[in-house]
């Protein structure tokens, strides 16, 4: 070999090496962290959840060889995320078809328990529309031609309170229609499914609509319904009963407009899988008919069951252990769908180096977004400013500028390193877990330097105020903050200086679940005054793994 060529490629190594030491110490380390829970359990097999986080209200169609999944979002933006599998079990987050969440003024501030609830998805002619009910508002409606690239502005198609659960289908004769529920807490009515004629667009109902389905005196709450055609009858798969004893039902006939008969598909039976109910039915390209819903696990969330499904005199079979009545109950675990090959392990998206453009798919605000909030640097870093306070601060229930990401399972560890840079007497950093009862341990300007402390507000949402525990001083600005979430959601907060060592702060927590939604665990720069400039926090990444 030429000597040169030989020393040439030694320097070259070297440089790496210490560019690596200099530059790049530590931010390439997520390709060998542990995920906190993959449903794919090799040998051809899976798990549930196949998502075990809160994608309520799961909705799912099959475009080629893609399927794509889209849930409800609440007032949390950017809201109707949409993620990609290729099997039904490896699932990545792609996108979300709604970045600002309409009416704009209204959802610049928290609005706990409103804004998207269950949304359908299709694909028509080449574009995806998805249908979406704000309950306070009406139905609205979203298209584009790339799930992961632009949606349409919302389009509000059908107004009025207490509409929910809104699903279209253009039949085959080229008419058009949709089908939805009515929230009781809005509308004063529910227990009804009710059918309209849209325009061959789908951008506008074209009748008062008439009721298909009455579940009063045998169905309790008969909500999210999806509407099929298949073999000359129409289906409309809705769940009833409730969210954590419901059962699944579906109608069927010949004619969209009914009657309809009716029949139970899907019971928790003996499993501890709750519900179930509220989902799709796709197939895939080899006929192979499979059913998502999701089952409620409290601080959890609504994650996301996958079950076998079969036809069988042209009613579907959903499950195992059918019973005479044609009733199946969930599976913990199956055979992967057929759908021609194997693909990677995939889970949605939950670890942030804050290397790229943008920030990953998994965060969201808790209201509409100022662009001042939060800014992403070239340095590799997430930088958030320190936000003042709403003049009536309560309790960080209604803080909007708090950026979070769902639980990924129902063990993991989180651990975040910051720099923390404040302004002002009363800059505050932290790490916290969010819900109707919250936790957080954070750095606090004061005085007389930066302190930890961890504190935590028990029943937020009724307006409670905090207590906060003072741990330590801080001299360095760097520091790094550790969470723990073990089984049954038991949350134990550290922080280290070094990252090595840690700390135990506090005692511990029991996470809960929001407003219709699960716990979720974020990050956070605010202020108690303003001024012309504000202090800030550089987060030079969030790592999520599985427990440590």
């Amino acid at each position: 070999m030429n000597i040169m060529y030989f020393l040439k490629k030694i320097n070259i190594t070297l440089i790496l090496i210490l560019s690596t030491i200099l530059f790049g110490q530590n931010k390439n380390i997520k390709s060998s962290l542990t995920e906190p829970w993959v449903p794919d359990i090799g040998n051809d097999q899976y798990k549930n959840p196949i998502i075990y986080a809160d994608y309520s209200d799961p909705d799912v169609i099959r475009v080629k060889d893609n399927f794509y999944l889209v849930s409800s979002s609440f007032d949390q933006v950017p809201g109707l995320p949409i993620l990609k599998s290729k099997d039904l079990v490896n699932w990545k987050i792609i996108g979300h078809a709604l970045l600002l969440q309409p009416p704009y003024d209204v959802y610049s501030k928290t609005q706990h328990g409103k804004g998207v609830w269950a949304p359908s998805i299709r694909y028509h002619k080449g574009e995806f529309y998805i249908y979406y009910p704000d309950v306070d508002y009406g139905i609205y409606m979203v298209k584009s031609k790339n799930p992961s690239g632009e949606w349409s502005l919302p389009k509000l198609i059908m107004s009025g309170k207490g509409l929910e659960d809104p699903c279209p289908l253009w039949d085959d004769n080229g008419n058009a229609y949709l089908v939805h529920a009515y929230a009781g807490s809005r509308a004063g009515i529910k227990n009804i499914l009710v059918l309209n004629k849209m325009n061959s667009e789908g951008t506008s109902v074209l009748d008062e609509g008439i009721i298909i389905y009455d579940g009063h005196g045998v169905d309790k709450t008969v909500e999210g319904p999806k509407l099929y055609k298949r073999n000359g009858y129409y289906y409309v798969f809705a769940p009833t009963g409730g969210v954590t004893e419901g059962w699944q039902i579906v109608l069927r006939s010949k004619n969209i407009y009914g009657p309809y008969t009716r029949k139970v598909v899907l019971e928790q039976g003996k499993t501890n899988i709750n519900g179930p109910h509220q989902g799709a039915w796709v197939e895939t390209r080899s006929g192979q008919s499979w059913f998502i819903h999701f089952q409620d696990k409290g601080a959890y969330g609504r994650v996301d069951i996958l079950e076998p499904m079969k036809w069988i005199n042209n009613w579907p079979v959903i499950g195992t252990n059918v019973n005479i009545q044609g009733v199946g109950e969930p599976v913990l675990s199956f055979h992967k769908p057929n759908v021609g090959k194997s693909y990677k392990v995939e889970v949605p998206q939950t670890s942030d180096e804050f290397n790229n453009l943008k920030m990953g798919l998994q965060w969201q605000w808790q209201a509409n977004p100022k662009s001042t909030w939060a800014f992403l640097s070239n340095m590799g870093y997430l930088r958030l400013y320190a936000v003042p306070l709403p003049i009536d601060f309560k309790n960080y229930w209604d803080v909007p500028n708090i950026l979070m990401q769902k639980f990924p399972s129902d063990q993991f560890t989180v651990i975040t390193k910051l720099i923390f840079n404040p302004l002002s007497v009363g800059d505050k950093v932290g790490l916290i877990v969010m819900g109707a009862s919250y936790s957080y341990l954070s750095l606090s300007n004061t005085a007389d330097g930066i302190h930890l402390s961890y504190t935590n507000c028990f029943h937020a949402d009724k307006g409670m105020t905090e207590n906060e525990q003072e741990i330590s001083s801080i001299v360095s600005d760097t520091v790094y903050l550790k969470l723990k979430v073990t089984k049954g959601a038991v949350c134990y907060f550290s922080y280290s200086k070094n990252g090595k060592n840690f700390i135990d702060a506090g005692k511990m927590f029991n996470a809960t679940p929001g407003r219709w939604i699960g716990a979720k665990v974020g990050i956070f720069c605010t202020s108690l005054s303003k001024s012309n400039d504000e202090g800030y926090a550089d987060f030079d990444w969030f790592r999520v793994t599985a427990i440590q």
